[in-house]
């Protein structure tokens, strides 16, 4: 942990590591202003704002702060400042110097009321949800859409319900002819409230509603959850534990990237690809059936460990399975990505730029296929990730292409990194006791999701039970990166585009 002033910008910030703790008392306290300087100053430097945590305020409820959690990846260190509001709830925002804020504090604005005095667009983030008034009093926002005027130029309307998955997304683009000039996205219905949940719930019912957060995403929340109630508990998990539960993130990872690659070549109708991958993505969902009795991981974690492990036979028996699909796979990418009809598709489609990346806080392939090297199991290492490295997949063009070259490769390294963990897997005990969180303690728990980047948040009172909970996941960050790589390319680019991205609806409504 760090000192609470760095030696690099002279900033007042409280240095955490990855899954660390501390004390609340620790944080500094700035002024809504100050706090809004030291956080641009530090993303000046290069750092980055990862979630942005509300806390009741010393005035009561109507009164809050704000926790900006800034990430360094250089230094594999999370800055902590505290803001306080005053009582009207208006404070100067971030998003004109900072646009990866901009979701951030229309959240805010829309659930609790506060202000970001200068924000450029403050429109609700949910369609229908009913805003909050305003601390303030001012009247909420509307949820009107961006209009482009001028001969020629139309609108298409898609949503409100997807099609495929039936989870609410609306997608407005405003064209001329089939360009599509801009694209505007709104989603879900109303607010989900699981961070209520994992707030209210019983302590046994927590794990199921962060396995729940973004059903392909099971094992990266619930990870995640867990490494903050053991930083708020202080406890070390059993090695045994840690690698089954990398293995299980790489399980997950391998059988996205493999479902996607395989979606891609849906899209653009090369009809082997889709097959094969569709075939191959099933290999590792039954790995992770064996692993922990369901398909997408569920029941295997827990606060301390894990509660399943795996025998010498089903271990030999994965190992097998491993290596038939990785052969399988070196064949059907090689046959895809050799294919000049895909490639023509790819290529140059939904370019995402590496400066609209960094400024818009993309995370994830999205970020890694625009040459952002960012990887949390590099950047902020924690449980097995901090001995067994996976070197970064990256790629400079930003287009779909890239994105899928990103999963090809991150598919060859996840393979080596859970083949080396199943063949020299320790024994030893899978999990330890969680002991009663520490009282008046702030934990930050980062992983690495097949997505990107997924924070949890945990912030306990006096009394050592939950006071606020704060969950990130990778699509909150990325969405807006799918809106810009849309510019300028045909309305048909769409679903390719979009798949390409893969972000989840519900995981942006928390």
């Amino acid at each position: 942990m760090g000192s609470l002033t760095t030696t690099r910008l002279r900033l007042p910030l409280l240095w955490i590591r990855n899954g660390e703790a501390a004390p609340l008392a620790d944080i500094p306290v700035l002024r809504a202003a100050d706090w809004r300087a030291a956080a641009i100053a530090l993303c000046d430097a290069g750092a980055r704002l990862a979630a942005l945590v509300p806390l009741a305020g010393p005035s009561g409820p109507r009164g809050w702060d704000l926790v900006a959690v800034l990430a360094d990846d250089r230094r594999g260190e999370l800055g902590l400042v505290r803001g306080e509001l005053p009582p009207s709830g208006v404070y100067p925002a971030l998003t004109p110097e900072l646009p990866e804020a901009q979701a951030f504090e229309r959240e805010l604005m829309e659930e609790l009321g506060l202000v970001p005095e200068g924000h450029p667009w403050p429109k609700p983030l949910r369609q229908g949800h009913r805003p909050a008034m305003s601390l303030a009093g001012r009247p909420a926002p509307g949820h009107d859409f961006f209009r482009v005027e001028g001969d020629g130029v139309h609108e298409v309307a898609v949503g409100p319900v997807h099609a495929g998955i039936i989870e609410p997304g609306h997608f407005r683009f405003q064209c001329h002819g089939e360009e599509v000039l801009h694209l505007e996205i709104h989603l879900g219905y109303q607010h989900r409230g699981a961070e209520a949940l994992l707030l209210s719930g019983a302590p046994a019912r927590r794990q199921v509603v962060a396995e729940a957060i973004a059903g392909d995403t099971t094992i990266g929340h619930g990870l995640a959850h867990d490494q903050a109630l053991e930083a708020l508990a202080g406890v070390e998990v059993p090695l045994a534990a840690q690698v089954l539960r990398g293995v299980a993130l790489e399980l997950e990872r391998l059988s996205n990237h493999v479902g996607d690659l395989g979606a891609l070549c849906n899209d653009v109708g090369y009809l082997p690809g889709a097959s094969f991958y569709g075939r191959l993505r099933g290999e590792f969902l039954n790995l992770l059936l064996v692993l922990s009795g369901s398909r997408v991981g569920r029941g295997l974690l827990k606060a301390g460990g894990v509660r399943f492990g795996l025998d010498a036979a089903q271990r030999d028996d994965a190992l097998a399975r491993l290596a038939r699909a990785e052969r399988d796979l070196e064949d059907t990418a090689a046959a895809t990505f050799d294919a000049s009809s895909v490639l023509a598709r790819l290529e140059r489609t939904g370019t995402l730029s590496a400066r609209a990346a960094e400024e818009l806080g993309v995370v994830g392939v999205a970020a890694r296929a625009a040459g952002c090297a960012r990887d949390v199991r590099k950047d902020h290492p924690a449980g097995i990730y901090r001995f067994a490295h996976l070197p970064i997949a990256r790629a400079e063009a930003g287009d779909v292409l890239a994105r899928a070259q990103v999963r090809r490769l991150e598919i060859a390294r996840s393979l080596t990194f859970v083949r080396e963990q199943l063949a020299r897997l320790p024994e030893g005990p899978l999990a330890v006791t969680l002991p009663a969180l520490a009282p008046d303690r702030m934990a930050v728990s980062l992983v690495e999701g097949w997505r990107g980047e997924l924070v949890h948040a945990a912030v306990t009172g006096p009394d050592g039970a939950l006071a606020a909970y704060k969950v990130v996941d990778p699509s909150f960050h990325n969405w807006m990166g799918v809106a810009y790589a849309m510019r300028g390319n045909a309305v048909s680019d769409f679903p390719l585009v979009n798949k390409s991205f893969n972000l989840s609806y519900a995981g942006h409504d928390l």
